[in-house]
C-alpha cells in the first residue's frame, strides 16, 4: 500500500486532520507544530488526541509528521533568532510527547553569511541544548535546494550535522524530492545513483519520509518552488520511479505542492494508479 498524505492545517483539531486525511484518500498527513510564524501553540486536548489515535489505528496510518514553522532559524547570526528558535523548538519536542506522532521535521537554517561551518557548529548546538534523555521523537533534518545561506543543500553537511547531535539515535532525515532536485542530486536521470549516495553518506536508515513534491525550475537551479505533481521538470515518470523504489516504496510520502484538498486528493488517486503494488 501507498503511503501517501499531504500537509493539513490543524486549525480544526487533531481528530479533524485525521478526517480530512480520509476524505482524499490519504492514510497519513503532515502539520504544522504551532503557528507558521512560529509563535502560538494550539491547546492539546486529551479526548481529541485519543479520537485521532483510534482512528489512525482502525484506518492503518502510516507515521505522521510534525512540521517546524519555516522560520525557525537555529544558525541564525542573530542570537535574539537563535534564541527564540530553541525556545519554540524545546517546547515542541516537549509537547510531541503527548501525540500520536514522533517524527519532527524541520528546515535546518540559513547561516546569514557567517559560513557553512559556523551554521552547522549553531544547529549541533542548537539541537544538542533542545533534545532531552527519554524523548520517543525522532527529529529530522529536511534536505535542502542550497539557495543562499540554506544549510542542508548537501548530504555531507546533514552527515556533519548528525555527527555532532548527542542524542544520534533520535536524529533522521527527511528527503524532499524538490529540494535535492533543486540542490544538483538528479533523481530524473540518475535516481539509483543518488540513493547509492545518500545511503553511502548518511545511511538509509536514518530516512524516515519524503515530501513529494515536483519542481517548477530546471535541474540544479538552486531556487526551492515546488510544483503540482506531473507539472514539472521532475515530471510524472520521475516521481513514479521514487515512489516505486524499493528502498524507498514503504516511506510515508507527504505533498507540499500547491493545492487544496480538492487538489490534494486528485494527486493521491493519481499517484495511487501508478504505484505497482508487488
Amino acid at each position: 500500500m501507498l503511503n501517501i498524505g499531504c500537509h493539513l492545517s490543524l486549525s480544526g483539531g487533531y481528530e479533524n486532520m485525521g478526517r480530512d486525511a480520509l476524505s482524499i484518500g490519504a492514510n497519513t498527513f503532515q502539520f504544522f507544530s504551532r503557528n507558521p510564524r512560529g509563535g502560538t501553540a494550539r491547546t492539546i486536548y486529551p479526548k481529541d488526541v485519543a479520537a485521532l489515535e483510534t482512528l489512525m489505528s482502525v484506518n492503518n496510518f502510516a507515521p505522521l509528521l510534525a512540521h517546524a514553522p519555516y522560520t525557525l532559524n537555529l544558525c541564525s547570526q542573530d542570537a535574539s533568532v537563535r534564541r527564540f528558535a530553541r525556545e519554540m523548538m524545546r517546547d515542541d519536542l516537549q509537547r510531541m510527547e503527548l501525540l500520536p506522532c514522533h517524527l519532527y521535521n524541520f528546515h535546518p537554517g540559513s547561516h546569514t553569511g557567517q559560513g557553512i561551518e559556523a551554521g552547522i557548529n549553531l544547529i549541533i548546538e542548537g539541537l544538542n541544548e533542545v533534545m532531552f534523555d527519554g524523548q520517543k521523537t525522532v527529529v529530522l533534518l529536511e534536505t535542502m535546494s542550497g539557495k543562499g545561506s540554506e544549510v542542508g543543500g548537501k548530504f555531507e553537511e546533514l552527515r556533519t550535522i548528525i555527527d555532532g547531535v548527542r542524542m544520534n539515535d533520535k536524529i533522521g532525515v527527511c528527503l524532499d524530492t524538490c529540494h535535492i532536485y533543486d540542490a544538483g542530486y538528479d533523481i530524473v536521470g540518475a535516481l539509483d545513483e543518488v540513493i547509492e549516495r545518500f545511503d553511502e553518506i548518511i545511511g538509509l536508515e536514518r530516512l524516515y519520509a519524503i515530501h513529494l513534491n515536483d519542481d517548477k525550475n530546471p535541474y540544479g537551479s538552486r531556487k526551492d518552488r515546488h510544483e503540482t505533481i506531473g507539472d514539472g521538470t521532475i515530471g510524472l515518470q520521475g516521481l513514479k520511479a521514487v515512489i516505486n523504489h524499493p528502498k524507498l516504496r514503504l516511506l510515508p510520502f507527504l505533498l507540499e505542492t500547491p493545492n487544496e484538498l480538492d487538489g490534494y486528493a486528485r494527486e493521491i488517486a493519481l499517484l495511487k494508479s501508478i504505484y505497482n503494488q508487488n
